[in-house]
């Protein structure tokens, strides 16, 4: 097991923790994970950190597809790579229709197969094996639709990544979207994951990967959860301390008929809680 550490999304004041950071580097942690929602972006504090660790791998969890290109998203994530020694690692994500379409304005749609596009996409940018060209649903390189110029040329990257040194996370914790993180994926970080249930994470990420042809053998594969602690004496200000946030998860991060986070802790059995 691989210890990592998650930072917040609030964009505090002078940036990311790095005393913290740093002693988790010292200690030996593996990761540190940046996130967004409607505040600080991801890639910010992770460049931030980058450049002020030696060792540390940092990851973003996740960048919100829908705010990017899946072409900007491979610019940003060779760059990373570039200026850090390959220690970057890109999370991925749909988010949910409330942040799409409430504060980015575009449409959610198929979170699945946009997940898949968007991977596709970047891994032949990385490959470098051609200039990219991919006709998809959501996303169509070179662009000839209506309103186009028609001077849309195919591009290789002038970048030269290595392919091999990149990993990919989606985040997933419905079971298609883990399905999908097995077939398409390198890892998946889930939320609210408890160490009795992890066949509702693991089951559908292996299922994913029969179906794409690979092993259900998880060596390549890392299962990162996102679990929330809090250290002290005292049971219940330990507890109070985390309520808040995952009464926002639960409660909050999305339309009253429509939260995924409400539908996965009913799954994890608790469903008199998450009403």
């Amino acid at each position: 097991m691989k210890l990592g550490i998650l930072l917040g999304y609030k964009g505090d004041a002078g940036g990311p923790n790095m005393d913290l950071i740093l002693e988790a580097e010292r200690l030996g942690y593996d990761s540190a994970w940046t996130s967004e929602a409607w505040g600080s972006d991801a890639v910010s504090p992770a460049a931030w950190v980058l450049a002020r660790t030696a060792k540390i791998k940092v990851g973003t969890g996740i960048m919100q597809m829908s705010a990017r290109t899946p072409s900007c998203a491979a610019m940003t994530a060779m760059s990373m790579q570039a200026m850090s020694g390959d220690r970057f690692l890109l999370g991925i994500g749909p988010s949910g229709p409330q942040v799409i379409e409430g504060w980015h304005g575009e449409v959610f749609g198929k979170p699945l197969k946009r997940t898949r596009e968007y991977i596709e996409v970047i891994r032949q940018v990385f490959a470098r094996e051609k200039p990219l060209e991919f006709q998809g649903e959501f996303y169509q390189i070179p662009n000839t639709g209506p309103g186009t110029t028609g001077l849309g040329k195919a591009l290789k990257t002038i970048m030269h990544p290595d392919p091999a040194a990149l990993k990919i996370y989606t985040g997933s914790f419905a079971p298609a979207g883990l399905r999908t993180a097995g077939a398409v994926a390198d890892g998946v970080p889930p939320i609210f994951m408890i160490t009795d249930k992890t066949e509702l994470v693991r089951e559908h990420v292996e299922e994913g990967r029969v179906k794409a042809g690979k092993s259900t053998d998880l060596s390549d594969f890392d299962i990162a959860p996102f679990v929330r602690i809090q250290m002290g004496e005292d049971l219940q200000a330990c507890r109070d301390a985390i309520k808040q946030e995952m009464a926002f998860y639960i409660g909050g991060m999305g339309a009253r008929n429509k939260n995924f986070y409400n539908d996965y802790t009913k799954r994890l059995g608790y469903e008199d809680a998450a009403v």
